[in-house]
C-alpha cells in the first residue's frame, strides 16, 4: 500500500513538473520537462507539424542539430546532427532551415570564386537528421566579384506553405544593383522567379539607393520596394523616388510598378506589409530637410504610404511628426522644448495590421558596439555588445494618419565574444544598401542577445508587449525612472497592455519566484495571434513551452 501511495505522489509531482505554469495577468506560460542534454542551445523554433515541435540547435561555432519535441507534453523526442555535404569539393555554409506544409528543408550556400557564382541549394531532411539524396538547386547567381557577392534573404508566406527568397548583389562598374527573387512551394519548385538590374546615378549629391524590403501576401503575390534619394543642388530640393514592384499571381506574375515621388523629406528607412485588405503599406522613419536641400538625418516622425493593389494606385501618403509627449519621453523636456529631433538609432521592430485596416508600427532603440579584435587572423576574438532599449509604438489610422503614440520604457544589453565578425557582409556598400531587417545572427544566439527585445501580441484589437525586465522596475512605466536589465538570468517578465487610446497598463508577476525560468523573446514561433511556442531558460536549465494570451 505504501508503495502504491508513493508511486501516486511521484506521478502527481511528475505532472506538476511537466505543466509548471507562470502567469502574468491574462498570459499563461506552460512548460514541458527540463532539457537535459548539453548539445548546445536552441537558436530557432522552426515550427510545429505531425504532433511535433521542430527546433534548431547550435553548439560551438557551426555545429547544428535538429531537435524535436512532443507537441503535447513538450518533452524532447530526438536530437540529431545536421551534417551538410560538399558541393563541387566545397563545404556548404548553413543558411536556413524551413518547414513547408510538414516538409522540412535545410538550405545552404557556397560561392564559386572562379566562376563568380553564388549557389543556393536545398535538401530535404528527416526528423532523424537524415538528408535526402537529392540536392535541389535554388539559385546560381552570377556576381561581379567575390567582395560584392551579396547575400540571401528569406521570408515565409502567411500560411507557411511557401518560402520567398531574394538574392541581391552590386554591379559597381555597371552602376546597377541586381536583385533576383524566387517563390518556392513545399517541394522546393519555383512558382515564381524574376531577375532585374536596377540602375542608379551616383553622381547626384547625397545619393542613396536602397532595396528596402520584400514580401509575399496570402495570394502568393510578390512585392519589392526600392528607394532612391538625392539632393537637387540647383533647385535646393531633396528628392525621394520610391518604387513598388508588384508581381501578381493572377496576372501571371507580370511586373507592374507603382512610383511615388516625394520632395523635401528624406526617407530614412522603409518596411513593407502586404495586408489582408488587398493593399500594401509602406512605412518607416523620415527626416526633415534644410532650406538648401540637405537632410537633417534625425528622425522627424513616421510616414505611411498606402498602395491599392486592385488599381495599382497610391491612395494615401501621410507624414506624421512625433507628438510632444513622445518627444519628451525620448529626448527629455529641455531638448523637446527646443524642437530637437530624435536620434537615428531606432529600427522597425515589427508591423501589426489592425482590425480596422490601420497599422501599429513598433520601433526599437538598437545599437551594436563592436570592440577591438584580439588575436591574429581567424583565431582572433572580438567582443560585441547588443543594446536594445526603449520602443516607440505608433498606431496609424487606415488612411495612414497618426492615431496615438507611446513609448515602452526598457533598458537592455548583452555582450558576446565571437571568433569573427561579419554581421553586415553583403548588406551595404557606401551609398548602396539592402535595408531588409536582419535578425540577430544564429552564431551569437544562445549566448545572451536572445533575452533582449520584446514580443508583441495583437489580439481582439488590443496590443500587448511582453519583455524581460529588472525586478526593481515593477510597476514603473516612466522612462526616466527605469533601471537597466542587468543580469538577464535574474530577469522577470513584464507585460505592457495598450488601450484604444495608447495608454499603458503594466502587469508584473505577483511574486518573484527564485530561480524562475526567463523567457527568450528572440526565439519563438507564432502559431496564432494569441498562441506562441516559446523557449525559456536560466543558466543551464532549458525548457520549451507555450504562451497563451487569454481573451
Amino acid at each position: 500500500m505504501k508503495k502504491i501511495f508513493l508511486g501516486f505522489i511521484l506521478f502527481v509531482c511528475s505532472g506538476i513538473s511537466l505543466n509548471a505554469q507562470n502567469k502574468i495577468d491574462k498570459i499563461n506560460m506552460t512548460y514541458g520537462e527540463e532539457i537535459t542534454d548539453d548539445k548546445g542551445k536552441i537558436v530557432k523554433i522552426i515550427g510545429e507539424a505531425n504532433n511535433k515541435i521542430y527546433t534548431l540547435v547550435l553548439k560551438g561555432k557551426s555545429d547544428y542539430f535538429l531537435k524535436t519535441f512532443d507537441s503535447k507534453a513538450m518533452k524532447q523526442l530526438s536530437l540529431n546532427p545536421i551534417v551538410l555535404p560538399e558541393l563541387n569539393d566545397k563545404d556548404l555554409e548553413f543558411e536556413e532551415i524551413a518547414l513547408l506544409n510538414d516538409k522540412l528543408y535545410v538550405i545552404g550556400s557556397v560561392f564559386h570564386r572562379k566562376e563568380k557564382k553564388f549557389t543556393l541549394v536545398a535538401m530535404p531532411i528527416s526528423e532523424n537528421g537524415i538528408l535526402g539524396k537529392d540536392m535541389i538547386t535554388l539559385f546560381e547567381s552570377i556576381v561581379a566579384r567575390s567582395s560584392d557577392r551579396g547575400g540571401f534573404y528569406f521570408k515565409k508566406s502567411p500560411d507557411d506553405q511557401m518560402i520567398l527568397v531574394m538574392h541581391t548583389a552590386l554591379f559597381e562598374k555597371e552602376d546597377a544593383m541586381k536583385y533576383e527573387i524566387k517563390l518556392f512551394d513545399e517541394n522546393m519548385k519555383a512558382a515564381f522567379s524574376t531577375e532585374d538590374k536596377v540602375s542608379y546615378d551616383d553622381n547626384k549629391k547625397d545619393y542613396q539607393f536602397t532595396i528596402s524590403d520584400f514580401d509575399v501576401n496570402n495570394k502568393d503575390d510578390v512585392f519589392l520596394v526600392v528607394n532612391e534619394g538625392y539632393r537637387d543642388k540647383k533647385l535646393k530640393e531633396k528628392k525621394e523616388k520610391v518604387e513598388l514592384h508588384i508581381f501578381k499571381q493572377a496576372n501571371g506574375y507580370k511586373k507592374e510598378v507603382v512610383k511615388i515621388d516625394i520632395v523635401d523629406k528624406e526617407i530614412i528607412n522603409c518596411s513593407m506589409m502586404a495586408t489582408s485588405k488587398n493593399d500594401v503599406k509602406l512605412t518607416g522613419f523620415y527626416s526633415s530637410v534644410r532650406d538648401n536641400g540637405k537632410a537633417n538625418k534625425e528622425l522627424k516622425g513616421v510616414y505611411n504610404i498606402t498602395v491599392n493593389l486592385a488599381k495599382n494606385t497610391t491612395e494615401n501618403v501621410k507624414f506624421n511628426e512625433f507628438d510632444m509627449p513622445t518627444k519628451v519621453k525620448l529626448l527629455g523636456q529641455r531638448r523637446a522644448n527646443k524642437g530637437k529631433d530624435v536620434k537615428p538609432l531606432y529600427v522597425i521592430h515589427s508591423i501589426v495590421e489592425k482590425n480596422d485596416g490601420g497599422l501599429i508600427v513598433i520601433s526599437e532603440y538598437r545599437m551594436i558596439y563592436v570592440g577591438q579584435k584580439q588575436g591574429i587572423g581567424p583565431f582572433g576574438l572580438q567582443p560585441i555588445t547588443y543594446t536594445m532599449n526603449e520602443m516607440i509604438v505608433n498606431s496609424l489610422k487606415p488612411d495612414g494618419s497618426l492615431e496615438w503614440s507611446n513609448v515602452v520604457a526598457k533598458e537592455q544589453s548583452a555582450s558576446v565574444t565571437v571568433a569573427t565578425f561579419n554581421l553586415f557582409a553583403g548588406g551595404s556598400n557606401g551609398s548602396f544598401s539592402v535595408g531588409v531587417e536582419m535578425a540577430i545572427p544564429l552564431g551569437v544566439m544562445g549566448r545572451g542577445p536572445e533575452y533582449l527585445s520584446a514580443l508583441p501580441m495583437y489580439h481582439n484589437g488590443q496590443l500587448n508587449i511582453i519583455f524581460n525586465d529588472n525586478v526593481k522596475n515593477k510597476g514603473i512605466t516612466d522612462i526616466e525612472e527605469i533601471k537597466s536589465l542587468g543580469n538577464y538570468n535574474n530577469a522577470v517578465p513584464t507585460l505592457f497592455i495598450f488601450d484604444d487610446k495608447g495608454n499603458i497598463t503594466r502587469k508584473d508577476p505577483e511574486e518573484v519566484i527564485k530561480n524562475e525560468l526567463v523567457l527568450r523573446p528572440g526565439i519563438y514561433y507564432r502559431k496564432t495571434d494569441n498562441e506562441y511556442i516559446i523557449y525559456a531558460s536560466r543558466k543551464s536549465k532549458d525548457k520549451i513551452g507555450r504562451m497563451i494570451l487569454q481573451d
